[in-house]
C-alpha cells in the first residue's frame, strides 16, 4: 500500500517536471489574409477585396479596394516602420488585389459557377514560432487558399509541394509543383522571412508598450445635431499608452467647468493604446479662442492644441453637391481604366510585389 502510494506520488512529481517547460513556451504567430469578391457587393463595410496583416491574432495593418492604401492598425506599427515600407506594401497589396481579381474569374469558369453569384477567393499564409526563453524555433508555416468557404490548395512545407484536396485544384497543384523556384520562394518565406518579420513586429510592439505612448491631440467644431444654430467644440486624444490622461478645454485660456462638458471617458483602441473625447456646446458665431490642454506621463511638456475656428460641415449644400460630384467623376474614370487593365490581362505568369518589399513569382490559377 505504502510503495503504491510512493510509486504514484513519484509518477505524479515527474509529471510536473516534464510540464514544466511547456508552461514556459511561448507560442507566437504572424498571419496575412487576403478576401476577394467576385463583383461588388452593395453593403457599408464589405469591400471586393481586402487584406490585413494578424500579429498575435491583433490587426497591425490593412488595405482594402476602396481606399487602396495599406495603413497601421497598432500605434507602434506606424511608429516604427519608415513610409517606405507603407509605400512598398501598398503597391504589394494593389498587385496581390489585381491578381485575385483575375483569379475569382478563373475558378468561377472552372468550376462552372453562375456569375451573378457571388463567389470568394481567400488567401491565408504565415507562420508561428514557440520561444522558450532566448530559443526561438519554427514551428509551422502555414500558405493555403480557399474557395466560397471550402479548403482549395495547400502549401505543404515539408515535401515542398502543394496539396489539392478537390478535383478542381488539381491542375493548379499541377502547374505550380512545376515551377520549382515558386515552392522554393514559398517555403523560404515561411520558414525564414515571415519568422524574421514576426520577431522584429513583436521587439517593436513590446518596446513601445515598455516606454509607453503619447497622444495624438485634435480639436474640432461640428453642426449640434440637437440645436442646428450651435455648433459641438471637441478635444480629442488618442493613441496614447498607459491611460491615465488629464484633458481640459479652455476658453481664454481658463478652464471650462466639468459640468459644461460631455466626456467619452478613456476608451481602448483596437491598437492596445487609448483615447479620450470631450465635447462642449457653444455658439455657432463664437469669436472666443478655444484650445484643448493635454497632460500625460509620456509628455516632457503639456500638449497645447489651438482650435482654428473653421466648421468644415458648416458649408452649404452646393459646395458639398460639388465635391460628391467630383468624387463621382473620379471614382467612374478609376472604375473605366481598371475594366481597360484588366482586359489585357492575358499572360500566364505574373510577378508581384511581397509585403516586405521583394519581388516575387507568381502564377495564376
Amino acid at each position: 500500500m505504502g510503495t503504491s502510494v510512493v510509486t504514484a506520488s513519484f509518477a505524479l512529481l515527474c509529471v510536473f517536471l516534464l510540464c514544466e517547460p511547456s508552461l514556459q513556451t511561448e507560442k507566437h504567430s504572424l498571419y496575412y489574409i487576403y478576401t476577394a469578391l467576385s463583383k461588388p457587393v452593395d453593403q457599408p463595410g464589405i469591400y471586393q477585396f481586402t487584406a490585413m496583416g494578424l500579429l498575435d491574432d491583433r490587426e497591425i495593418d490593412y488595405y482594402n479596394s476602396k481606399e487602396q492604401r495599406k495603413i497601421p492598425r497598432q500605434h507602434w506599427m506606424k511608429e516604427k516602420m519608415q513610409e517606405d515600407y507603407w509605400e512598398k506594401g501598398t503597391q504589394s497589396r494593389k498587385s496581390k488585389e489585381q491578381w485575385f481579381n483575375v483569379n475569382v474569374d478563373i475558378l468561377m469558369k472552372r468550376m462552372r459557377h453562375n456569375e451573378s453569384d457571388v463567389h470568394v477567393l481567400q488567401w491565408r499564409h504565415g507562420c508561428e514560432i514557440e520561444k522558450n526563453g532566448d530559443e526561438v524555433k519554427f514551428s509551422k508555416g502555414i500558405d493555403e487558399y480557399s474557395y466560397d468557404g471550402a479548403n482549395f490548395l495547400s502549401f505543404d512545407d515539408k515535401e515542398s509541394q502543394w496539396v489539392a484536396p478537390v478535383a478542381a485544384a488539381v491542375p493548379t497543384k499541377r502547374k505550380w509543383d512545376n515551377v520549382t523556384i515558386l515552392n522554393q520562394y514559398t517555403k523560404g518565406y515561411l520558414e525564414k522571412e515571415c519568422v524574421d518579420w514576426l520577431n522584429k513586429f513583436r521587439e517593436y510592439g513590446d518596446e513601445v508598450i515598455r516606454k509607453g505612448s503619447p497622444p495624438e491631440v485634435h480639436v474640432f467644431a461640428k453642426r449640434c445635431t440637437r440645436d442646428k444654430t450651435k455648433l459641438e467644440l471637441t478635444c480629442f486624444a488618442t493613441g496614447f499608452y498607459p491611460k491615465d490622461v488629464i484633458l481640459s478645454i479652455r476658453k481664454y485660456r481658463s478652464p471650462l467647468p466639468e459640468k459644461e462638458i460631455e466626456s467619452s471617458g478613456v476608451r481602448p483602441n483596437h491598437d492596445g493604446t487609448y483615447q479620450l473625447k470631450k465635447t462642449v456646446i457653444i455658439q455657432e458665431d463664437e469669436k472666443a479662442d478655444y484650445d484643448c490642454v493635454v497632460s500625460h506621463s509620456t509628455l516632457n511638456e503639456t500638449i497645447i492644441t489651438k482650435w482654428d475656428g473653421t466648421c468644415p460641415d458648416c458649408g452649404s449644400s452646393l459646395v458639398i453637391g460639388i465635391v460628391i460630384g467630383a468624387v463621382l467623376v473620379i471614382v467612374v474614370v478609376a472604375a473605366v481604366c481598371l475594366y481597360l487593365f484588366m482586359t489585357k490581362r492575358l499572360s500566364e505568369y505574373y510577378y508581384m510585389i511581397t509585403d516586405s518589399g521583394h519581388t516575387a513569382f507568381n502564377i495564376f490559377l
